[in-house]
């Protein structure tokens, strides 16, 4: 038995064709030095038909994979307008160039991102300030068919698949984009491969409020890595000092997906991280003194998720009243699973908990059949694929079909819905601050980079008016390099705009 085939895949909403409509890409596994599959397995890219369904354009576009597919990350690096596809692997990575004309073309070797390895999750985010999206690549142990390890449970030992305790810990890669289609590894000289990882989850974002965009990395028994980026260049890991590496017991926990937000609106980046069984989900509120709090308790989060294992993890506005709200994909990474926990399953239901405003209440058993249901979810993104401004959900399984969730609770409020296009900032925004007022209800979102596990999300932001018809203004705060601050008025509400950093709204 071998690790990577029971932790899944991910999948992405991505706007390839630029017509306006989200499509869909779902990773898949492939062969490898273990597998070798009888059917030729493959990736897959749905084109949005604009009327509910799908079409599959993979053989056409030409990203099929080559490897063992494990997550998505979306980006346009080369600022050509079109958004790009980053696939990792083992043994091996993938970049696929979107070429503008429907097509791909695997660039990987050009720009030096193989990754050798087996790679998790990826992360597109401007490290360095100078407008180019950036890739940092979670990689996760030392791990080849040569040196699979062999584990059992029971008196039986029947076999099992083994703990990530049993293999080793391997660096993470950052990688500078240098603007002409290369990529510069800075892995080593950024203070990134320094702590040796057992990586799955990525989140980029501001988390002291100094400019420049952090990365908060899940470990899956070991610490989990919050790397502070200090400018020049370098980033200090700071996880423990922050109180986010460890549980509040002081035990390294099996740290799978992530995200960031400022989800109580005192402007400050929280984060959540998603664990195995008996060990409870964290969210982690920012004391803006460069420590954190484990808010999970007392939000009724840390009970709810006991005895389930989370991957695929986001926060978002499902309801557009204009608080963020918290979406898990649930599944435990062992088959047998029961054989040690009687009250533990290997399928288990999503969650769902909104923001009432004055804390979080668990929703699920109001929102739909879909939260009933016992999944193996795995990769989680969010888009609306249907543009009516409720904010959908893909859920990937192990081992079994995509599950496509339609948003109806967010069509009973009123929204905004901002497509951001960077010029002197990099292009997809990342680092983005949008502000926005009607009346006495004043709100506001970052725009973070990647989060979840192993998938990518819709690039648009949808603001939540609840029931205010009228928006008095909306200000977005460039990211650096530009930093410039620009308030719009006169604003439509229920549809979705283009605003192009320094000229305003482009289109409806």
């Amino acid at each position: 038995m071998y690790l990577p085939e029971t932790v899944g895949s991910g999948c992405a909403f991505l706007d390839y064709d630029n017509d306006g409509w989200m499509d869909i890409y779902l990773v898949n596994s492939g062969p490898c030095d273990f597998y070798s599959p009888l059917t030729p397995l493959r990736n897959a890219l749905y084109r949005n038909n604009r009327d509910g369904t799908f079409t599959d354009v993979t053989l056409k576009a030409g990203v099929r994979g080559n490897a063992y597919g494990m997550g998505v990350a979306v980006g346009d690096y080369d600022r050509d307008g079109f958004p790009d596809l980053f696939v990792t692997q083992y043994p091996n990575s993938v970049l696929y160039h979107n070429n503008g004309d429907g097509t791909f073309t695997d660039v990987t070797a050009k720009a030096g991102v193989a990754c050798p390895g087996w790679a998790s999750s990826a992360v597109w985010f401007d490290y360095d300030n100078d407008g180019r999206l950036d890739l940092f690549v979670c990689r996760f142990v030392e791990f080849s068919k040569i040196t699979n390890r062999q584990c059992g449970i029971g008196v039986e030992n029947h076999r099992a698949y083994c703990s990530p305790i049993q293999f080793t810990p391997a660096p993470c890669w950052l990688f500078h984009n240098n603007g002409d289609g290369t990529f510069t590894d800075v892995s080593k000289e950024s203070g990134i491969s320094k702590p040796l990882a057992k990586a799955w989850g990525a989140v980029a974002a501001d988390i002291n409020n100094d400019g420049w965009m952090d990365l908060f990395v899940s470990n899956d028994t070991s610490p989990n890595f919050l790397f502070l980026n200090r400018g020049k260049g370098h980033f200090d890991e700071d996880a423990a000092l922050s109180g986010v590496g460890y549980s509040s017991f002081g035990k390294a926990r099996s740290g799978m997906g992530v995200d960031a937000a400022d989800y109580d609106q005192d402007g400050w980046m929280d984060l959540f991280v998603t664990n195995i069984d008996h060990e409870s989900y964290s969210l982690y509120h920012n004391g803006r003194d460069g420590s954190f709090t484990d808010a999970g308790n007392p939000a009724g989060i840390a009970a709810a998720s006991w005895l389930l294992s989370g991957w695929g993890v986001k926060f978002f506005d499902y309801d557009n009243d204009g608080n963020l709200d918290v979406i898990l994909a649930n599944g435990h990474p062992d088959l047998m699973i029961q054989q040690q926990f009687q009250n533990v399953s290997f399928n288990e239901p999503m969650l769902l908990f909104r923001n009432t405003g004055s804390g979080f209440k668990n929703v699920s058993a109001e929102s739909g059949p879909v939260f009933q249901k016992q999944l193996a979810a795995r990769g989680l993104a969010l888009g609306d694929f249907d543009n009516d401004g409720s904010v959908d959900a893909l859920v990937a399984q192990n081992d079994g079909p995509p599950i496509l969730l339609r948003n109806n609770a967010g069509r009973a409020n009123h929204w905004l819905g901002l497509k951001l296009i960077g010029t002197t900032a990099n292009i997809d925004a990342v680092g983005a601050k949008v502000t926005w007022k009607s009346g006495d209800f004043e709100r506001h979102v970052f725009k973070v980079g990647g989060g979840s596990y192993l998938s990518y999300h819709d690039p648009r932001v949808v603001i939540g008016l609840d029931s205010h018809i009228k928006i008095d203004w909306l200000e977005i705060k460039w990211p650096k390099p530009s930093e410039r601050i620009e308030r719009l008025t006169d604003l439509p509400i229920d549809r979705y705009i283009t605003i192009v950093e320094g000229r305003g709204i482009q289109g409806t």
